[in-house]
């Protein structure tokens, strides 16, 4: 593989990464609310944290927000980096070789927006009262608890097979701070109201 570094859209790159950072904001302090009030699958000692679950509750907020824009760009703009009609035929073609391990990128990819949407989802719809009072039975608790572990899970391998098929050239592309002249923010608006007016 080349060992250029590729070019990134800006727009991807700003949402990719406050997203990420984001996202490991929210995993974090979401850990330390479950090792607060829950920790029935094991648990750390961990210092007290002073209003973990108001914390966690602000990462997560403002990841709905910027993950709106990351979902939208990555469905319509980033499409080919997603699963696509006959993705399990391709996955099985050719196991091992370059294609196959862009293929399970693409998987991986596609797994973390649907973990990362039902954990945005279910934690806007948790009570902050039901961790303090030791309601930890109900679904929606239990279904935000799945999609921490699967978001987790996700974005480690993400790391991973960026590392894998892109090597560090990919993922230096995404800290990049130049940008090509007609991606300066200066046209955003200007090209916001274009499309609106169609």
């Amino acid at each position: 593989m080349s060992k250029s570094i590729p070019y990134q859209p800006l727009i991807l790159r700003l949402v990719h990464g406050v997203s990420g950072f984001l996202a490991i904001g929210a995993l974090i302090t979401g850990f330390w609310v479950y090792n607060t009030y829950d920790g029935r699958f094991g648990a750390l000692k961990l210092p007290e944290l002073y209003d973990a679950q108001g914390l966690h509750g602000t990462f997560g907020l403002f990841f709905l927000i910027s993950f709106t824009g990351l979902a939208i760009y990555s469905l319509y703009w980033g499409s080919r980096r997603l699963l696509f009609p006959d993705f399990w035929r391709r996955l099985w073609h050719q196991p091992g070789q370059p294609v196959w391990w862009v293929n399970l990128q693409r998987l991986v990819n596609s797994l973390m927006l649907v973990a990362a949407t039902l954990a945005v989802i279910s934690g806007r719809m948790m009570q902050e009262s039901w961790l303090p009072f030791g309601e930890t039975h109900h679904l929606v608790y239990q279904v935000h608890l799945l999609g921490w572990l699967v978001l987790l899970i996700s974005l480690i391998l993400h790391l991973v097979m960026s590392f894998k098929v892109g090597g560090m050239p990919l993922v230096l592309s995404m800290v990049q701070w130049g940008y090509r002249p007609e991606e300066s923010p200066a046209l955003w608006w200007q090209r916001l109201r274009q499309r609106l007016r169609r």
